[in-house]
């Protein structure tokens, strides 16, 4: 079992000690359920109720604390705690699923591929012709990977996913288990030989560097062109991003969001849990997408929306405040 001492975790966290325990930290844990030798940590002044009745022998908080540790406890005092905290659980965190061997000798890989130093495969892998597999990527148990992908540097793709032929992923990605890349674009038009004739995706999907993509998550590949995901963007499990979107770089999705084809999102969008957004719609930088929220056209950069259809936020507050109000006169 790893331990530490408060010294220790701060050599890394490089913050300011509050307080005094000579008690060796086994573990970070949330503030209610910590025991006495595990640490914890005060995100928000909210939680600062949560100390007194706490066991955690530490907790790693802003640099804003009103409260004191305690005897035998100490803070650890930085400018982001939620930030600390990532570092604390690195620290703590325990190793990887192990490998054998490099390439597993159940793994089908076409001898067109072209493997990276230091690529590990797994059991039951497809790897397709002319493949390109990064320096250092791995690929956990039953991972398939069509023709003419590349994939790049240190990228870590779990078990279950599928990625479509001619697709590309860069540097220092993650993709959950069961995610998708590249499946076709939800393409049909009326016919009247046929009722339903589906219109051929014939382009691809390209995906940045550090991106990471939730379980069961499926970006579609363009009509023609790519579908694109820029770097650092962060997609949360069951997300739907349609054929010929763009996303630009840090966007953040929540889980059970979508986007229809053919939407833009700028730089460092956010889009809440279980939100939609209508095909073609342009999302400027910044802007935030409540949770649940039905986009129907354009949001300028910066903005806040919310509701259904959305609306920009203090509008929405209004109209909900009203509709409240009239729901307690109509019971008068």
């Amino acid at each position: 079992m790893k331990s530490y001492s408060i010294l220790e975790i701060n050599e890394v966290l490089k913050g300011v000690i509050l307080g005094t325990t000579n008690q060796k930290i086994t573990a970070p844990e949330q503030i209610e359920l910590a025991n006495s030798s595990e640490i914890s940590f005060i995100g928000n002044k909210k939680y600062e109720k949560f100390w007194g009745t706490s066991k955690a022998a530490v907790a790693i908080v802003n640099e804003d604390i009103s409260i004191a540790p305690g005897l035998n406890r100490a803070f650890i005092k930085v400018k982001n705690a939620d930030l600390a905290m990532s570092q604390v659980l690195k620290l703590f965190a325990p190793p990887m699923p192990l490998f054998d061997c490099e390439i597993h000798p159940t793994a089908v890989v076409d001898k067109t591929a072209v493997m990276g130093n230091g690529t590990r495969i797994g059991a039951g892998c497809y790897i397709g012709p002319n493949v390109v597999l990064g320096d250092n990527t791995t690929l956990y148990p039953n991972v398939t990977i069509f023709d003419d992908c590349t994939i790049g540097n240190n990228t870590i793709i779990w078990s279950g996913a599928v990625i479509r032929e001619r697709c590309h992923i860069g540097n220092d990605c993650i993709l959950h288990p069961n995610s998708t890349i590249g499946a076709d674009g939800f393409g049909f038009r009326p016919c009247p030989e046929i009722g339903l004739a589906k219109i051929p995706q014939i382009g691809n999907v390209i995906i940045g560097n550090s991106v990471e993509i939730g379980a069961n998550s499926c970006v579609d590949r363009g009509k023609f062109s790519s579908t694109v995901i820029g770097d650092g963007c962060k997609i949360d499990n069951l997300v739907q991003i349609g054929h010929n979107s763009r996303l630009g770089r840090f966007c953040v999705m929540a889980g059970n969001s979508g986007l229809a084809g053919s939407v833009t999102l700028g730089d460092g969008v956010v889009i809440g849990g279980s939100a939609s957004i209508k095909d073609h719609a342009t999302i400027g930088n910044g802007a935030i997408v409540g949770g649940g929220s039905g986009v129907i056209g354009d949001v300028p950069a910066g903005k806040t929306v919310l509701g259904y259809p959305a609306v920009e936020a203090r509008v929405a507050l209004k109209q909900w405040a009203i509709l409240k109000r009239l729901v307690s006169f109509s019971k008068k």
